[in-house]
């Protein structure tokens, strides 16, 4: 369950009752929209359904009966988000707002490249900027993921900007090989792997290009910086980093 503070309150009214239930904001909109796949028991902040949520008041067992055929919470709630209007403070809403910036922020310094400097990542801190120079709004009540093209249709006349995928090989000498690679095919899509005679091991990996900066920080810490990368351009070509 989630805390009374992380919860909206989705309402219905029917019958001449109303009825209220306490849920994530994210899990009522994919309700609402048929997309979630989730534990409902994991989202709500209250196995319950309220007349006044705010006061604990309850509708009468007979009113669930008339309106849902059914007492049971977990059968209802989704019900009342479906079929009714989801309430958030300014306050809420805000808050919302913010970390869904946040997110949005995240989502594209970890895909996002700069195509005018040999696709390095784009800081956070840059497409911050350039969100707020293009007066670029996220919208609280909408999926990250559904605003990502319009964003980025709003950065373009600021930044060079686009989405792209990196391959890298790593090689990581026989003494750092053992416990290094486990945590190195973990970052990424590992499209292939080899040991060597000597104990060393050498695995290629793809993975969002905007990520390039935390895959060599973490190819260093487990090598103590003795390991080698390759920006794979195709197949026949390498690039030293």
């Amino acid at each position: 369950m989630i805390s009374l503070d992380e919860a909206v309150t989705a309402r219905l009214e029917s019958h001449g009752t109303r009825f209220e239930v306490l849920v994530d904001p994210d899990a009522a909109l994919a309700i609402k929209r048929d997309e979630f796949e989730d534990d409902l028991e994991d989202v709500i902040a209250a196995e319950d359904v309220f007349e006044d949520a705010s006061s604990g008041d309850r509708p009468a067992a007979a009113d669930l009966e008339t309106v849902f055929d059914t007492t049971d919470p977990l059968e209802i709630i989704p019900e009342v988000i479906r079929r009714g209007d989801i309430q958030i403070t300014a306050e809420q809403r805000r808050e919302m707002q913010e970390q869904k910036h946040k997110q949005l922020v995240n989502r594209i310094a970890r895909n996002a490249v700069n195509p005018q400097m040999d696709d390095a990542p784009h800081p956070p801190e840059r497409i911050e900027r350039a969100l707020e120079e293009a007066g670029f709004t996220v919208d609280p009540m909408e999926p990250v993921e559904n605003q990502v093209d319009d964003a980025l249709d709003a950065l373009r006349p600021i930044i060079p900007i686009r989405f792209d995928e990196v391959i890298i090989a790593v090689k990581l000498p026989a003494q750092h090989a053992g416990s290094g690679q486990a945590q190195i095919r973990e970052f990424g899509d590992l499209q292939r792997e080899e040991w060597q005679s000597d104990g060393g091991w050498v695995g290629v990996l793809e993975f969002p290009a905007g990520l390039q900066n935390d895959f060599y920080d973490l190819v260093n810490e487990v090598s103590s910086g003795e390991a080698e990368t390759r920006v794979v351009k195709d197949e026949d070509e390498l690039s030293t980093r």
